[in-house]
């Protein structure tokens, strides 16, 4: 029993890899590839990988769309979740971080179900909305720059159908959003979207302390 959520130290996350994380050969393969790089800060965490796919299966999802890709591990955590005839329409403007995440999308033989936008999200996301697929999809996982996270939100939430679950990465950005002498751009626009999320009565909420922090949002 605890009151509060447990603070993680390197034993017990350990112990947490070993006993709570079934991570695939080619998910352990792109994670070591990305962690040679010097971006690797961007890739999430396994055991929120795994909290993906599992989300996707308990949502019953068939169309998802993820705003950021990088070297595609969400992506391919998102996607296994989905049933073979599913779409995941992946937003990013990187070729150079996408192109790694294309070969792991083949070696995971997902290729099939994963359908890449390379163009800035917010003109993916209304394209999308233009060509009447409001309220169509069933899942949305918002991990981009987060100066746009609100207009990300507010587009994904157009697009989901009623029930439908966005999931909002980094809502807790190493501990700075609590912090309020960190005044920068990205840590004010989380926070704001935090605050704004905690009042929004169009969704079921719930903001749940896995990696950064990600929020739940089901729409009503």
């Amino acid at each position: 029993m605890s009151k509060q959520t447990l603070n993680m130290n390197d034993s017990l996350y350990q112990y947490l890899q070993v006993t709570g994380v079934r991570e695939s050969k080619v998910l352990h393969a792109l994670r070591d590839e990305t962690n040679r790089h010097e971006m690797a800060r961007m890739q999430i965490a396994p055991e929120q990988g795994q909290f993906l796919t599992l989300l996707t299966k308990l949502t019953g999802s068939r169309k998802a769309i993820e705003v950021g890709t990088f070297t595609g591990y969400s992506a391919i955590c998102i996607a296994e979740g989905l049933p073979k005839d599913g779409k995941l329409i992946c937003c990013d403007v990187s070729e150079e971080w996408t192109s790694i995440a294309r070969r792991y999308w083949c070696l995971a033989g997902l290729t099939d179900r994963i359908d890449l936008r390379l163009a800035p999200a917010m003109e993916t996301l209304n394209k999308l909305l233009d060509e009447g697929h409001a309220r169509t999809f069933d899942f949305a996982f918002i991990d981009a720059d987060k100066t746009n996270y609100d207009n990300y939100y507010e587009a994904c939430l157009r697009l989901l159908r009623p029930g439908g679950l966005i999931a909002v990465d980094n809502v807790l950005w190493d501990g700075r959003v609590a912090d309020p002498t960190e005044q920068d751009d990205d840590t004010c626009a989380i926070r704001a979207l935090n605050e704004k999320l905690m009042r929004d009565k169009r969704i079921d909420y719930s903001m749940v302390p896995i990696a950064d922090g990600v929020s739940l949002a089901r729409k009503k």
